[in-house]
């Protein structure tokens, strides 16, 4: 993939996260994340390649626009052929009642190269780039904090886990806890949750638990293109998703992916934030225009992008 695509990515979750953080706070799931969708479908017409989405807004029937198999782009015969795991709005909830750390998140990859990984649920942990070499998600909590640890030359106590706050998760923060490590639980947004543990300025060192399988791809993106490290299992909830796993291509339903399994070759990701988190900035509207912040990462060369831009809408018909 030609490294402007990079840069192209990012116009699609920046008219994204301006169309949903016009909703922001206003109590409505569905608008908010219908907004997100419609846009960067839109913007999706203006970029040149010939795209494949394999993680999007579900099958054909439940989502009209960004479905699993849908092609986008303009798709003329020398454009490159890609993959593309995406989330409009990662953080539906958040965006609905004004919370932090909602983003507009893509990953492109060379045809073939993301898992293309059902709607069920993922056990995932991952860590920086710091404690990359370490994980195991075959040892318990306590082994693998020790482990993080030992790597980055801290006490366990030092370490803070990033967990999304769920009944499911009841013992593993009783089995991280008895560690002494510390925990932050979130109630939404597991992406944005695994792509902080490569930042160090956002305190967090582990994202440990169960989510959402497509959103375990797309933060494998981020995370290869950062040097960090991630382990997932899918985490089927009945049989028709474990028939559905293996109809899209996963035979061993039980199987540990490590990173380069849910994101190989060369991976583009790029993000953009609806509302502000640890890492990116929230849209900002003024008059005929917004400021948005957005990340792009390459994995081929680590390079990694922070663009502040300003939009005129009276330039701009994609963005909403």
């Amino acid at each position: 993939m030609d490294r402007n695509i990079g840069l192209e990515a990012v116009r699609l979750t920046e008219a994204a996260a301006i169309a949903s953080a016009r909703l922001m706070g206003r109590g409505d799931e569905k608008a908010a994340d219908q907004a997100a969708v419609d846009a960067m479908r839109r913007a999706f017409n203006d970029l040149h390649i010939r795209g494949t989405v394999v993680i999007g807004e579900g099958e054909r029937d439940e989502a009209p626009m960004l479905y699993i198999g849908e092609k986008v782009g303009k798709g003329d015969a020398t454009d490159p052929e890609v993959d593309i795991a995406l989330d409009p709005l990662e953080g539906t909830t958040i965006t609905a009642t004004g919370g932090p750390n909602a983003l507009s998140v893509i990953a492109m990859a060379d045809k073939g190269n993301l898992l293309n990984a059902p709607d069920t649920y993922m056990d995932k942990l991952a860590v920086g780039p710091a404690a990359k070499g370490s994980i195991d998600l075959d040892k318990s909590p306590a082994q693998n904090l020790r482990a993080i640890a030992d790597r980055k030359g801290v006490y366990v106590d030092d370490l803070t886990v990033i967990i999304l706050n769920r009944p499911r998760h009841e013992k593993l923060i009783a089995e991280v806890r008895a560690t002494g490590a510390r925990i932050k639980l979130i109630g939404d947004g597991d992406v944005s949750a695994a792509i902080a543990t490569c930042f160090p300025e956002t305190g967090v060192d582990v994202l440990m638990g169960i989510g959402g399988a497509p959103e375990g791809v797309i933060a494998a993106a981020a995370i290869r293109c950062m040097g960090g490290d991630m382990q997932g299992r899918l985490k089927p909830r009945n049989e028709k998703e474990i028939e559905r796993a293996k109809k899209m291509g996963i035979k061993e339903v039980n199987k540990l992916f490590e990173l380069e399994e849910l994101a190989a070759g060369h991976v583009i990701f790029a993000a953009t934030g609806v509302t502000s988190g640890d890492f990116l900035r929230g849209v900002r509207f003024f008059k005929g225009g917004s400021e948005t912040h957005s990340v792009v990462m390459r994995s081929k060369s680590r390079t990694v992008r922070y663009l502040q831009s300003r939009h005129q809408f009276d330039h701009k018909p994609n963005y909403g």
